[in-house]
């Protein structure tokens, strides 16, 4: 718990709200194909990539484009997320994990994931939370028809074609790392 004066630890349980509201409008902006709303939830200069290397976009442009085309390829989108973590580096700035599952229509094909978010969380000028940096990490990506089979496979990420080993749970902090996340305190 976070010492100090009760305005202090109350403004602490207000951010760590704040920051639980921003994770769940990104899974409603990105279900509704809402581009705008998506870019509101990032910093100008925010970054959203992936851990396999295949997005990496930085600033509301680039995002633009990463978002747009994704919504293109996906037809229906359901996310929903579980377990998050937030750890406060400063008053405006947090780092986090969240764990998510998605049901998915990528091109015509129905599809189930289960990926980690590993985020950077950034108090704007308007006091308003947002992702400085989102970064996607797969368990699974796999057509529904695939899994039962593919499962307990490592090539069970199968989100770009073909089948490649999953980000997850196989070095996981050492992916996390990559990020420049730090791993959460246990306890």
């Amino acid at each position: 718990m976070v010492g100090g004066s009760l305005e202090a630890r109350l403004q602490r349980v207000e951010d760590e709200y704040a920051i639980a509201a921003l994770v769940q409008a990104y899974s409603f902006a990105m279900d509704n194909h809402d581009l705008a709303w998506a870019l509101d939830l990032y910093t100008p200069d925010g970054r959203f990539c992936s851990a396999d290397g295949m997005t990496d976009a930085r600033g509301q442009e680039a995002l633009a484009a990463d978002y747009s085309a994704r919504f293109a390829r996906l037809t229906f989108n359901f996310h929903y997320t579980h377990d998050r973590t937030v750890q406060f580096e400063s008053a405006d700035r947090a780092s986090g994990m969240v764990s998510a599952h998605a049901e998915v229509a990528h091109r015509g094909e129905a599809k189930v994931a289960a990926m980690r978010y590993y985020d950077c969380y950034q108090r704007c000028a308007d006091g308003r939370w947002r992702f400085a940096e989102r970064c996607l990490h797969f368990f699974y990506y796999l057509a529904a028809s695939d899994y039962l089979t593919a499962l307990a496979r490592r090539d069970r990420q199968r989100a770009y074609g073909g089948a490649r080993e999953a980000d997850l749970p196989e070095g996981a902090w050492k992916k996390g790392s990559e990020t420049g996340l730090a791993k959460p305190a246990r306890g």
